[in-house]
């Protein structure tokens, strides 16, 4: 049996995809191996909305290519967004690439380990997974991607996701809803949907307060413990999908909102629109409607034209917000980005500068969002032992997103009567202690346990999933896969 192993680099989004090729094979009988150094195809999933992405994609191919060179693998593919930048480049400058597939072409997979599958003519991205598609999930049994919409139709003068993934897209509505039930029935407690806007989920089709709809009926889904969503456009927010959120438990009372700046100068050369007062006006709707809401966002620093006046702007923004969770890209120019061409471009010492200059403000507000825990008694998810210190173990809050927030850090998962928290179960912590980004706890109570149900590949309907010692997101040479964060 040929063995498949996959470099899964970027978002969540492209590890759906990863997911989605990995289903495809396993259903015609490929194995999928956590080992570079056995695997005889390889196939580098890139991405590349960045600079550093986009260096880490390649850092990874040239890293594939010396086990074509010297190893087991005689294919390697490469995947993903750098393919629709540099399909040609990837082609021509390493010779051991022996085909490409694109974000578009994902199913087109097989082809190109079976034959070849070089260098099509050029087409917007169309490509959408839909319920019934093979995939193998190679996160934790109890927590889950599901990709609801694909590519964007805003103009953002910084972003190239319309050239990488195509115009804005939606999932059919019951595809969504079915491959929910079925994870659920597999064995996950959380579902995180995402999309480069999920906000506008359903717009395409034809449905107002499409997300709200959704989220409306994947809270009637028992199995559930949390499902939440990611990447809400600011404009997109309604008070209907406020509402929504703010009615049913288990809609996580979580937003993911990319603000990207506050100055009205910036925002307008960015293409997005709007300025800080109206964000925090907003933000107080939000905090209004659902009581308790954790709110995330992200930033740009150093974006061209930024003056140090519209950077104290932000600042003095990030200070009135008194956001849960915040990230800060250092801007970086991008060849076919419409930003490429914006004058006043900010030197690059002033942009890292300016980036810790508002982590620095960050890190006193979480500080302090984060020590009110301190004594209280809270649900969590267990998520297993810590991959930074196998003493410990981790779990999440509702307030905390798998893989770019805080973690709970357990001390003690046993309790008084020898009942120890496995992976993937619901409890009771005890807050012990607060520190900057992260909390530390002890378990008190077990909640009832599910039953899970096993489904099978040959199944249409099922979710495979890679065996718990391989996990499949990242070769490291001559080591196991491993899922980061």
């Amino acid at each position: 049996m040929t063995k498949v192993g996959f470099v899964s680099l970027g978002c969540p989004k492209n590890l759906v995809d990863s997911e989605v090729m990995m289903g495809i094979l396993a259903r015609e009988g490929y194995e999928l191996t956590p080992r570079a150094d056995e695997a005889e195809i390889l196939v580098v999933n890139t991405c590349s909305f960045i600079e550093s992405a986009q260096k880490e994609s390649v850092d990874a191919i040239l890293e594939m290519a010396e086990h074509k060179k010297f190893g087991a693998a005689r294919k390697l593919i490469v995947a993903g967004c750098l393919v629709e930048r540099f399909r040609e480049q990837i082609l021509e400058q390493v010779p051991e690439v022996d085909a490409v597939v694109g974000t578009g072409e994902v199913e087109r997979i097989l082809e190109a380990v079976d034959g070849d599958l070089r260098v099509l003519p050029a087409a917007p991205p169309a490509f959408l997974y839909h319920d019934l598609t093979p995939r193998v999930i190679t996160t934790p049994r109890h927590a889950a991607y599901i990709k609801i919409a694909e590519g964007c139709d805003h103009p953002c003068t910084f972003c190239i996701i319309p050239q990488l993934r195509g115009a804005f897209r939606s999932r059919r509505f019951e595809s969504v809803v079915r491959e929910a039930e079925n994870l659920a029935a597999s064995g996950a407690r959380e579902i995180t949907l995402i999309g480069q806007d999920t906000t506008s989920y359903g717009e395409d089709l034809g449905l107002r307060d499409g997300l709200a709809q959704l989220l409306e009926r994947l809270a009637q889904v028992e199995d559930l413990l949390w499902v939440r969503f990611l990447y809400a456009y600011p404009n997109r927010v309604t008070q209907k999908l406020l509402d929504t959120l703010a009615a049913h438990p288990r809609l996580a009372k979580y937003m993911d909102m990319p603000l990207q700046h506050a100055s009205r100068n910036v925002l307008a050369r960015m293409k997005r629109g709007s300025h800080g007062d109206a964000f925090l006006k907003l933000l107080e709707r939000i905090r209004a409607t659902i009581p308790g809401v954790s709110l995330r966002t992200s930033f740009i620093a150093g974006f061209p034209g930024e003056t140090e006046k519209d950077f104290e702007e932000l600042c003095d923004f990030v200070r009135a917000a008194n956001l849960d969770w915040m990230g800060v890209f250092e801007y970086s120019d991008v060849d076919n980005a419409n930003s490429y061409g914006l004058d006043a471009k900010v030197d690059a010492d002033t942009i890292t500068d300016r980036r810790n200059r508002l982590m620095a403000i960050q890190k006193k507000v979480s500080r302090e969002k984060l020590r009110v825990w301190k004594g209280r008694t809270a649900t969590a998810l267990v998520e297993g032992p810590s991959k930074d210190n196998p003493l410990v173990w981790e779990a999440r809050l509702e307030s905390m997103a798998p893989d770019i927030d805080g973690k709970l850090y357990l001390t003690d998962i046993e309790l008084p009567g020898g009942e120890t928290a496995e992976t993937g179960e619901v409890a009771r912590v005890e807050i012990i202690k607060a520190d900057t980004y992260d909390l530390i706890g002890r378990v008190v109570e077990i909640l009832p346990r599910r039953r899970p149900m096993a489904r099978g590949i040959n199944d249409a309907s099922s979710v495979p999933r890679v065996p718990p010692a391989e996990k499949l997101h990242r070769i490291t040479t001559g080591a196991p896969l491993r899922v980061l964060g």
